[in-house]
């Protein structure tokens, strides 16, 4: 390789490694980490420092789905569960009145603690090196990558890469009609990576997102507020937290109503979105508040969460009414909201433009067709979100250290995982928006919940090397326990007596009137595991998180195997393997928009083939007639 020289920047060789992760966002975390503990020489670089593990928006993990992501994340011995539980100032568990495949944690975390916690574990990491810099090129040679230049000319030879670059990539900022050139939070953007990947053949497009203002503790009236307390007790996010957690903050509720509606429209051509300025996509299902009046006109308010930033911090961050309006707007907006009467910005409300790439130019590894080694993960794939990109930035951290380590990919279906759903949808149907996980874009979301993940996929972390042998026991005596427990509940009678039947009778279901196993009436949907405890003098001491997969295991059992009768067929789809280098144009009775989007996407198999948008039913017979007829 020639010595770096290009746009007044001479290059120097500097250290080689196996691995170059660029940024320390929430995917570049997890990224570096796994590469690291799985043995290859990684490196990763940062704008800051002081940004690594950063949460420009709420400091919050989870919620509804990204929960699910977050116990998954874990479960394959990622770092950000744990993080969670060691810096989270109140714990909710959303939807607990509905069914256990929608609860979802969610944790209000603080938000400096969270970057210390972040910055040691990458500081501690054996084989990882963390650098602050910009890196400013990419260097390729026959469609694989080479290398990774800093903006001080340091040339670090790679034979992978992870690009992390969240909001920075030519990120602009927006407020009313001034907007400017910046990352997140006023730091620099990242101007000249996306011109250098470009030309290395990435097609990049212009994605946008908004974070609402951050208020002054002391100018908010508290006490016309609705109080939202954390829930007792505690559940961890993390498989591996024993110890006892506890809540040490309150989150509240406020609302807008029509004079902050009616602010908001009279001043709605001042606002960046509407002005024409921004050029970027905004996300579907985040919106800013002059979205949410403009889309609901019908409703008399919105729901605005009031929640702190950190224990040693006086600001708060104002959920749920992100905008571009000026700066003027905002503060008369917000005081128009009972209890923020005399509200004081600390922080402005922004939109953030900047450069994504389009994922269905990645492999379901998270790794470029156009370029070996080099792999995308978090906002750079179209995403929303920390737990997204957390998420995919373990799966491209694993697979980077694979590629070097000549080990297959590690790829996770959409029944075994929502992370698989989130990965599967982005490289086969791709966004035309940021994507945000929901749980219903799972079909398969009864068995995936979020308390069974680690029985999902902790022995794929273990088989991979990130979860280690100790921990592995620790798994299997919990699940051998669940286990015991559903047996012993499908043994054990219980006899009718007057108490057990008022009991029935006060849950609107009907008394016994002879015996019956102790399963038989957990099946019943009005009847809990806990009910029966003062009838069950045989129940042993187990831990709370046991004892809800065994009755959720019981309760749900028919529905649970027709689930499981459904992957099955999908799975019989997903082992009709496409040959690598097949060619769609030429198979006759592909209709045109089939044949163009197969050739763009290029599925490993016929299940993916059939999840691709403009891939119709009759196209997939076209393939699975080719398939048979050349014997593949």
């Amino acid at each position: 390789m020639n010595l770096y020289q290009k746009n007044g920047i001479k290059g120097y060789e500097a250290q080689e490694y196996d691995v170059a992760v660029i940024g320390a966002g929430h995917a570049g975390i997890e990224a570096a980490l796994a590469c690291a503990r799985l043995g290859v020489k990684t490196v990763i670089f940062t704008m800051s420092l002081d940004a690594i593990g950063n949460m420009p928006c709420n400091p919050s993990i989870g919620g509804t789905a990204k929960g699910h992501l977050v116990r998954e994340i874990d479960a394959l011995g990622g770092e950000m569960g744990k993080a969670a539980d060691a810096t989270f100032i109140q714990s909710r568990m959303l939807n607990k009145g509905k069914g256990p495949a929608v609860h979802s944690l969610r944790v209000q975390a603080d938000r400096e603690r969270y970057h210390v916690y972040m910055k040691r574990a990458l500081e501690r990491q054996e084989n990882l090196d963390v650098k602050q810099a910009e890196i400013i090129d990419i260097l390729t040679d026959d469609g694989k990558i080479e290398a990774v230049v800093t903006h001080l000319g340091a040339v670090h030879k790679v034979k992978a890469a992870i690009i992390c670059s969240g909001t920075f990539l030519k990120g602009k900022i927006f407020v009313g009609d001034i907007n400017y050139m910046s990352g997140p939070d006023g730091m620099h953007a990242a101007m000249r990576l996306s011109d250098e990947l470009e030309k290395n053949g990435i097609k990049l497009r212009r994605f946008k997102t908004g974070t609402p203002a951050r208020v002054h503790r002391r100018s908010i009236d508290f006490s016309v507020l609705e109080e939202q307390p954390g829930d007792e007790p505690v559940v961890p996010f993390s498989f591996q937290t024993k110890e006892k957690l506890e809540n040490r903050s309150t989150c509240f509720v406020a609302y807008t109503n029509e004079k902050t509606h009616e602010l908001i429209r009279e001043n709605m051509h001042r606002s960046a979105m509407y002005s024409g300025e921004i050029e970027g996509v905004g996300p579907r299902y985040c919106p800013s508040i002059e979205d949410k009046v403009r889309r609901f006109a019908d409703k008399p308010r919105h729901q605005i969460f009031v929640e702190p930033m950190g224990l040693e911090t006086e600001e708060i961050y104002l959920q749920g009414i992100s905008t571009s309006l000026p700066e003027d707007v905002q503060i008369d907006m917000y005081r128009t909201i009972k209890g923020l009467e005399h509200v004081e910005l600390m922080r402005n409300a922004y939109a953030i433009e900047y450069d994504c790439c389009d994922p269905l130019d990645l492999k379901a590894s998270l790794e470029f067709k156009a370029v070996k080694g080099l792999f995308g993960a978090g906002q750079f794939n179209g995403t929303s979100g920390y737990e997204e990109a957390a998420a995919q930035g373990l799966i491209a951290g694993i697979n980077a250290a694979h590629l070097i380590l000549g080990k297959a990919p590690f790829i996770l279906d959409r029944a075994s995982s929502y992370i698989g759903t989130l990965i599967d949808d982005l490289v086969t149907k791709g966004c035309s928006d940021p994507y945000r996980m929901m749980t219903s874009r799972s079909e398969y979301r009864l068995i995936l919940r979020q308390d069974n993940a680690d029985e999902r996929l902790t022995p794929k972390g273990h088989e991979i090397g990130l979860i280690s042998d100790e921990i592995f026991e620790d798994f299997l005596k919990k699940q051998e326990l669940k286990n015991s427990e559903i047996e012993r509940l499908e043994k054990t009678s219980v006899s009718p007596s007057e108490k057990l039947n008022e009991m029935l009778v006060s849950r609107g279901t009907a008394p016994m009137t002879t015996g019956a196993k102790l399963a038989d009436l957990i099946r019943r949907p009005q009847i809990s595991y806990d009910d029966l405890t003062e009838f069950d003098v045989s129940r042993p001491e187990i831990p709370s998180d046991v004892a809800q997969q065994a009755e959720i295991a019981i309760k749900y059992e028919g529905y649970i195997k027709k689930q499981l009768a459904q992957v099955e067929q999908m799975r019989k789809m997903e082992q009709k393997l496409l040959p690598e280098n097949i060619d769609y144009a030429s198979i006759t009775g592909l209709r045109l928009e089939a044949r163009e989007k197969l050739q763009r996407v290029r599925p490993l198999n016929i299940g993916q083939a059939s999840r691709i948008s403009g891939v119709s039913p009759a196209d997939i017979s076209v393939l699975l007639i080719y398939l048979e007829s050349h014997k593949l």
